[in-house]
């Protein structure tokens, strides 16, 4: 009986597909392959904005001048149809200033491919990790990033037509446009349920760092968990620092439990990046803001589910400043160097866009999604 349930959700995802691909095909969304080849000049190596764990991105140029960014898939003997299948069915039925904006796709030639808009600043990661370009993002424009992401995944928890969590959001995952405003990325791990669900379980999948504790142990899914890789995702603007980390990383804490520990003895200004040039702000108020926002991402990375805030109230607390946070309980100690990290697929093994170890289906930074 287990087994037939089993081969008629195969079939129903089956026919799903086919409908979807139809549906693609005879719509606006549907890219011929031709076009995309000579948009990247047969994606020339000059052209590649950046590679992740399911495909490398590139630019292209329509002929009509308009500048795109085309992602090509690793996987396109249709072993992951249904993933390709997935990204493009999510965010096609998204809208939403602060989420990148898919133009369409091609799914008929000799591989899949996703086509989005070009955004010329690339992601995140670029500017808060490297203590040259960090000079370009001061307080004032960290913290305008920082309400866009939020804004963006309110959007999808709370207000789009279908809760949607994301499950991958890390700095590699926030674009930025001409004007250095925020857009999540990336929406290949993304699961859509109703209303009426508390949770859905599903395969783990997403990148070490920024997983929730409880998604990670038991593989059940809430916004909480999105709640919590925006929590780290704050302190990691702030501190300009990364809280992930390959299993040979010789030190054992965490960004998370160094913030920690720092809030505890009232000393987590000792954190705050120097990029951030809080020596320009002529008042105390933003040095703050940026404590008030410290504060928030520990109460987002508590680990307790039921103690993390929505979105929704996670972004009250960011833009209500007279409002009082309660105390933060303890973020989860989790030794990630002694996981075990695997892919299910069983696919040999692919070029590596960074050392940001991913479970189950492996994520790497990308300049685009992946």
């Amino acid at each position: 009986m287990w087994k037939n349930k089993q081969i008629q959700k195969k079939r129903k995802g089956s026919n799903d597909v086919e409908k979807l691909v139809k549906t693609l095909n005879d719509s606006s969304l549907n890219f011929k392959y031709s076009t995309l080849e000579k948009a990247t000049a047969s994606f020339d190596e000059a052209n590649k904005l950046g590679q992740g764990g399911f495909g490398t991105v590139y630019k292209g140029v329509l002929q009509d001048g308009r500048e795109i960014a085309v992602k090509r898939l690793f996987f396109n003997n249709k072993h992951r149809a249904a993933d390709f299948y997935n990204e493009v069915n999510i965010i096609s039925s998204v809208e939403h200033k602060n989420l990148v904006r898919l133009l369409g796709c091609s799914c008929s030639g000799p591989e899949s491919l996703l086509v989005y808009e070009f955004l010329p600043n690339q992601s995140l990661d670029r500017f808060i990790f490297d203590s040259t370009k960090g000079k370009t993002l001061n307080w004032e424009k960290r913290f305008d990033i920082i309400i866009g992401t939020a804004e963006g995944l309110v959007y999808l928890h709370e207000n789009n037509r279908t809760r949607i969590i994301h499950r991958d959001i890390k700095a590699s995952n926030i674009l930025l446009d001409s004007r250095l405003r925020a857009k999540i990325a990336d929406f290949g791990l993304a699961r859509s349920f109703q209303e009426d669900k508390s949770h859905i379980s599903t395969a783990i999948a997403g990148t070490l760092g920024y997983m929730a504790p409880e998604y990670l142990a038991h593989g059940q899914l809430t916004e909480k968990a999105d709640v919590y890789s925006f929590g780290v995702l704050l302190l990691e603007i702030v501190t300009g620092r990364q809280n992930n980390r390959s299993k040979n990383t010789e030190y054992s804490d965490s960004l998370i439990s160094i913030t920690w520990q720092h809030f505890q003895h009232a000393r987590v200004e000792e954190l705050f990046d120097p990029n951030l040039m809080l020596h320009n702000y002529h008042t105390s108020n933003v040095k703050k803001e940026v404590l008030r926002v410290v504060h928030v991402g520990l109460l987002c990375t508590q680990e307790i589910p039921g103690l993390r805030p929505s979105m929704s109230k996670a972004l009250q607390m960011l833009v209500k400043k007279e409002e009082e946070l309660p105390a933060p309980t303890n973020p989860p100690f989790v030794d990630e160097k002694t996981m075990e990290l695997h892919d299910p697929w069983d696919t040999p093994s692919y070029p590596h866009g960074d050392d940001s170890a991913s479970i189950a289906n492996i994520s790497h930074s990308s300049f685009y999604p992946r």
